[in-house]
């Protein structure tokens, strides 16, 4: 039976401050989204409830950061994949969102959802695919297995899209709201004489408890731009 466990790095330094985070905007953790990395680690490692086969990892720093403080309690090495990354940005990477917002223009995914972020970056189509064509290469390669993959608030947004067979060229009828370090679990199962995806478990902090996280507000909710996120898949 194959296990999927898919799980947002830390708060990063990109979700408390307006820079849209790709490779080169991305500074990694913030102190607290250490603190919940190490929160999470310290729960897997007392807990043994995710008996991980394989670890793999966003290769962009948030991600990186989160694989590699969670790995010691799940005893695998980390398999770092580009493609669970989340929405490449292209040039906009590094600006902050007013910059970017003014260059490019302000994304707006429900009535272009075929239009890059910036030039040379993904559109919400082009992502939903990246994402989709990601989970079915590593769960068909790896199946039976227990997989952990470390990646990012779009990635998981996505695996619904991609597991639920919904539309993925444009944005879902559906609000997500993924947290910083949160577990999701997809198990595959046998049901009538085929296999299905089902969903045991989203947005699981239990570890946070008492240290929390930052939740910004949307940057298409304020006037002025917005002062958190990334991008519009990582609130």
């Amino acid at each position: 039976m194959t296990h999927l466990y898919l799980i947002r790095h830390g708060e990063a330094v990109a979700n408390v401050q307006p820079i849209i985070a790709g490779m080169q905007g991305d500074a990694g953790l913030t102190e607290r989204g250490v603190m919940q990395a190490e929160r999470l680690r310290d729960r897997l490692k007392a807990s043994g409830e995710i008996k991980a086969d394989l670890l793999i990892g966003s290769t962009l720093p948030r991600a990186r950061q989160t694989a590699e403080i969670i790995q010691p309690a799940l005893g695998v090495p980390i398999i770092w994949d580009d493609e669970v990354q989340e929405l490449r940005i292209g040039a906009a990477d590094g600006m902050t969102n007013s910059e970017a917002w003014a260059k490019f223009g302000v994304p707006d995914f429900d009535q272009f959802p075929l239009r890059p972020i910036a030039p040379d970056g993904e559109s919400w189509g082009d992502f939903t695919l990246r994402v989709a064509n990601a989970l079915t290469r590593i769960t068909n390669a790896h199946a039976g297995k227990s997989i952990v993959i470390v990646c990012h608030g779009g990635v998981i947004d996505s695996s619904f899209i991609h597991f639920f067979r919904m539309p993925g060229l444009v944005l879902p009828p559906t609000d997500f709201h993924t947290r910083n370090t949160s577990i999701t679990h997809w198990e595959l199962v046998d049901r009538r004489s085929r296999s299905l995806w089902r969903l045991n478990s989203y947005n699981d902090v239990a570890h946070l408890q008492g240290i929390g996280a930052f939740e910004s507000v949307r940057w298409e909710d304020l006037d002025g731009g917005h002062p958190a996120s990334p991008v519009p898949t990582e609130e």
